[in-house]
C-alpha cells in the first residue's frame, strides 16, 4: 500500500526521490513501512498516517501478532514531522493488531520517539457537578476580605516606613521620592488641565441651557463651583491618576518582579515597603491635593469661558462674585480630604497588584489593567461613601 505524494509541491531542481514518501510492503506475515526522501515540513511531509493504511492482523488462537518494521535506509533530512508520523503509525498499528518495531530508527529519532507517551491522553470528562452558589460567593467574599487585609497591612508597613524615614532611619531614597513626585505631579498637569477645563465648560453649557429658561443665568456659577469643588474635580483627577500613575506603578513593580529585582532586594534585607512603596504612595499623597486644587481653578475657568460666550447678562465680576458666595472653605476642605484618601487608595492598590503579579511579560499588562480598573472603581465607590458622610455631618 503506497501513499499518494501528488499533493506534495516540488520546487525547481527537486528530485523525485527527495520528496517525502512512504509505502507499506508485505513480508510474509509481517509488514514493512518504508520511509524515503527528505521528511521535513518544508518538503511537505505528512504528520499522520491515513486511516486503514495498515493491514489488519488475522485473529486466531495460538497465533502471534505480526510486526510492522520500519525501513529508513533511503531517509534523507528529517525533523519532528517524521516523529509525529511514526507515532501516529504506532497508534494505527496497535488498532490493527500489529507490533511496532523501531529498532532500525536512527538514534536521534529513537530518542525523540521515546519521549512521547505510549498512547494519546484521553480528554478529561466534563464535570457533571453543578457549581455551589454559596461556595462560589463565599470564596469570592473571603478572597476580597483577604485582599483588603493585605492592602491594609501594606499601608501599615508604608506608614511605619514613613515614620522611620522622618526619623532618618528609613530605606527611602530622596531622589526616588522626587522622581515619583515629578511623575505624579508636573507631568500630569496637561491632562488634568484639559479634563477639568472641559468638565467645567460642559457643566456651564448644560446649566446655561437649562437655567436660562427660568431667567436664572447667574446661578450657572453656583452649579459649576459646587459641582467641581465638591465632587467632580477630586473624582476626575483621581480617575486620571488611577489610569496614568496607578497603572504605571503596577507595571513597574510587576516588571521588577519578573526581572527578579524584588527577590534581590529581599535577599539583601531591603524592605520593599520603604524602598519602593513609600516613595510611590507618598508622592501621590503630596501631589493629588495640589492637583485637585489646580483642577478646581481650571474647571472654574472653563465655566467662565462658556458663560462669557453664552450668557451676555453675566459679567466676569458677577461670575466670580456668585461663585465665591456659593463655594465656602468647607467645600474645599472636604474635597482636599477626599483627594488624599483617593491617593492612598490608588497608591496601595496599584503597588499590591504589582507585587502579586506573575513573572511573564503578559502579566505586566494584566497587572496594569487590573490596577487601572481597581483604582477607578475604588475611587467611585469611595466617593459614594464620602457623599453619605457629607450628608450625615451636614456639609
Amino acid at each position: 500500500m503506497t501513499n499518494d505524494p501528488s499533493h506534495i509541491p516540488a520546487s525547481v531542481g527537486d528530485k523525485q526521490d527527495e520528496r517525502p514518501t512512504w509505502t507499506v510492503e508485505q513480508s510474509g506475515v509481517d509488514a514493512i513501512l518504508v520511509v524515503r526522501g527528505h521528511w521535513t515540513i518544508d518538503d511537505g511531509a505528512v504528520l499522520a498516517i491515513p486511516d486503514r493504511a495498515l493491514p489488519v492482523a488475522p485473529s486466531g488462537a495460538g497465533r502471534s501478532a505480526p510486526t510492522l518494521h520500519v525501513n529508513v535506509r533511503d531517509l534523507g533530512q528529517w525533523d519532528s514531522s517524521l516523529v509525529s508520523f511514526l507515532w501516529t503509525t504506532k497508534q494505527a498499528a496497535a488498532k490493527s493488531g500489529l507490533n511496532f518495531d523501531t529498532s532500525s530508527l536512527p538514534v536521534e529519532v529513537a530518542r525523540l520517539f521515546a519521549l512521547l507517551p505510549a498512547a494519546p491522553t484521553e480528554p478529561a470528562p466534563p464535570s457533571s457537578r453543578q457549581p455551589n452558589i454559596l461556595a462560589v460567593t463565599g470564596g469570592a467574599a473571603l478572597g476580597m476580605v483577604d485582599e483588603i487585609g493585605a492592602v491594609v497591612e501594606l499601608g501599615a508597613q508604608t506608614a511605619q516606613g514613613s515614620l522611620r524615614a522622618l526619623a532618618g532611619h528609613g530605606g527611602m531614597r530622596f531622589r526616588d521620592l522626587m522622581a515619583n513626585i515629578f511623575d505624579a505631579g508636573p507631568s500630569a498637569l496637561i491632562i488634568v488641565s484639559v479634563v477639568n477645563f472641559l468638565i467645567g465648560a460642559i457643566l456651564a453649557f448644560v446649566g446655561a441651557v437649562q437655567l436660562s429658561k427660568f431667567a436664572a443665568d447667574a446661578y450657572v456659577a453656583n452649579l459649576v463651583g459646587i459641582a467641581c469643588v465638591r465632587e467632580l474635580s477630586a473624582v476626575m483627577t483621581a480617575i486620571i491618576m488611577a489610569g496614568r500613575t496607578g497603572g504605571a506603578y503596577a507595571a513597574r513593580i510587576s516588571t521588577m518582579l519578573g526581572n527578579e529585582e524584588i527577590d534581590a532586594l529581599r535577599v539583601f534585607g531591603i524592605p520593599i515597603s520603604s524602598y519602593i512603596l513609600l516613595p510611590s504612595v507618598l508622592s501621590l499623597m503630596l501631589m493629588m491635593p495640589l492637583l485637585y486644587l489646580y483642577g478646581c481653578v481650571v474647571s472654574m475657568i472653563g465655566g467662565y469661558v462658556v458663560c462669557a460666550g453664552m450668557l451676555p447678562d453675566v459679567t466676569g465680576a458677577g461670575y466670580i462674585h456668585q461663585m465665591l458666595g456659593a463655594v465656602n472653605v468647607q467645600q474645599f476642605e472636604f474635597g482636599f480630604a477626599k483627594s488624599i484618601v483617593f491617593a492612598v487608595l490608588i497608591g496601595l492598590t496599584s503597588c499590591r497588584i504589582g507585587l502579586k503579579a506573575g513573572r511573564s511579560a503578559a502579566d505586566v499588562g494584566s497587572a496594569a489593567t487590573s490596577a487601572v480598573v481597581t483604582g477607578i472603581v475604588g475611587v467611585i465607590a469611595l466617593d459614594a461613601i464620602f457623599a453619605v458622610i457629607a450628608d450625615v455631618i451636614g456639609i
